[in-house]
C-alpha cells in the first residue's frame, strides 16, 4: 500500500478526508490506489469543485457521511484481514462502514434534494422499522448491507488471492476444521469433504444476507419518486440474482460467478415497478430455496429466509406456462359464455 505501515499518516487521512479534500478545491493525492481509483484521487479537485456547487443540506449530508465513514475505515487500518473479520458483528459494522452509511447518505439527499418526503427519511432511518439482527440502524442500513455482503460472498477467491477477506471468523471457523484457515476453502478438490465444507460456509453467509430482503423491499415500497425507485431497485434485483448465482455453487472458490449479461439487462429494463421487483425477488428466492440441499446445516434457515421473501412478494410471481394457458382457456372460455348470452 502507499502508506506501507505507517499507520498513523493513513488514520489521519481518512479523519480529515471530509474537511480537507471536500473543502479544498485544489486537493489531490497521487500514488494511492490502482487504475480509476489512482485516476480519481489524482482528479478530486473536480470533484471538490461539484460538492461546493451543491447547494447546503446536500453538503452537510455528504460531510457528515463522509466524515463517519472515514472515522469508520479507520478502525480497520492495522488490523489484520488476512483470515476475514472476526464476529459476526465486526462484518456487520465493517458493512455499515462502507456500505450502510451510504444508504443513509442516499436517503437523507432523497428528501434534501425535495425527490422523497421527509416522512420518508425519517421512517427510512427508523430502527425500530428495521427487522434485520444486524444491529446497526434502519431499513437504509439493510440497503447497504445487502449489496456490500452479497458483493463480499460473492468475491472469496479474488480477496482470498489478494491477502485480505471479510468472511467473519465467528461463521467460516464452524467449516474450515482441516486446516483452521479461510484459505482452505480455495479450490478444493471435487467432491470432497473439503468442498461440502466450503459450501455449507458459503449457503450460512448467503442465507444471512437472504434475512436482509424484507427490509429492503420494506424501503423500496416506500419510495414515491420513479427514477428514485429505478436508482433503488436495479443494485437490489441484481443482489438477489447475484446469490441466486453463488449459492450452493462450488465454482465460487475456483473462479469468477457472474450473472449472464442478457438476464441483467432484462432486469434493468424490469425494475421501474413495484410488481417488476418483486416478481425477480419471488424468482430468485424460489429458485434459491427449490436447491435447498436437506444435509445442508442451514438448509431450515436458509428455507425460512426463502418463505418469507416469497410471502412478501408472491402477488407478483410470474405466471407458469401451464398457469399461463388454463388462464387464457378461462378467459377464453368466459368470453364465449359472455357472448352466447348476448344472442337471441
Amino acid at each position: 500500500e502507499a502508506f506501507g505501515k505507517d499507520h498513523a499518516v493513513k488514520i489521519r487521512h481518512l479523519k480529515t478526508f471530509y474537511k480537507v479534500a471536500l473543502e479544498d478545491s485544489t486537493w489531490t493525492m497521487d500514488g494511492v490506489g490502482e487504475a480509476d481509483e489512482k485516476e480519481l484521487l489524482q482528479h478530486f479537485d473536480k470533484c471538490a469543485r461539484v460538492y461546493q456547487s451543491l447547494t447546503a443540506p446536500s453538503r452537510a449530508v455528504i460531510s457528515d457521511v463522509t466524515k463517519r465513514m472515514g472515522e469508520g475505515m479507520a478502525e480497520f487500518v492495522g488490523k489484520d484481514l488476512g483470515e476475514g473479520t472476526q464476529t459476526v458483528d465486526e462484518y456487520n459494522r465493517y458493512c455499515y462502514y462502507v456500505a450502510g452509511l451510504v444508504g443513509e447518505g442516499l436517503t437523507r439527499l432523497f428528501h434534501a434534494c425535495g425527490y422523497e418526503s421527509a416522512q420518508f427519511e425519517r421512517d427510512a432511518l427508523d430502527p425500530k422499522l428495521c427487522t434485520a439482527s444486524h444491529k446497526q440502524g434502519g431499513l437504509d442500513k439493510s440497503m447497504g448491507l445487502f449489496l456490500q455482503k452479497t458483493n463480499i460472498i460473492r468475491d472469496y477467491l479474488e480477496d482470498c488471492v489478494d491477502g485480505r477477506a471479510f468472511w467473519p471468523k465467528e461463521v467460516w471457523l464452524q467449516y474450515a476444521t482441516d486446516t483452521g484457515s479461510l484459505s482452505e476453502f480455495a479450490h478444493p478438490a471435487p467432491g470432497s469433504g473439503r468442498e461440502a465444507r466450503a459450501l455449507a460456509c458459503l449457503n450460512h453467509l448467503v442465507t444471512d444476507a437472504l434475512e436482509l430482503v424484507p427490509d429492503c423491499l420494506s424501503y423500496m415500497y416506500m419510495l414515491t419518486h420513479p427514477d428514485i425507485f429505478r436508482f433503488c431497485a436495479i443494485p437490489q434485483v441484481m443482489a438477489i440474482a447475484t446469490l441466486d448465482k453463488v449459492y450452493n455453487n462450488k465454482n465460487v472458490f475456483t473462479g469468477v460467478v457472474k450473472v449472464r449479461k442478457g438476464l441483467a439487462v432484462k432486469m434493468i429494463m424490469t425494475c421501474g415497478s413495484k410488481r417488476g421487483i418483486e416478481g425477480w425477488f419471488y424468482t430468485f428466492a424460489t429458485e434459491i430455496r427449490r436447491r435447498v440441499p436437506d444435509s445442508d446445516p442451514s438448509a431450515k434457515r436458509t428455507r425460512a429466509a426463502c418463505d418469507k421473501i416469497i410471502q412478501l412478494t408472491k402477488g407478483s410471481a410470474p405466471m407458469s406456462v401451464l398457469n399461463m394457458i388454463v388462464f387464457i382457456v378461462a378467459a377464453v372460455a368466459g368470453a364465449l359464455a359472455a357472448y352466447t348470452r348476448l344472442l337471441p
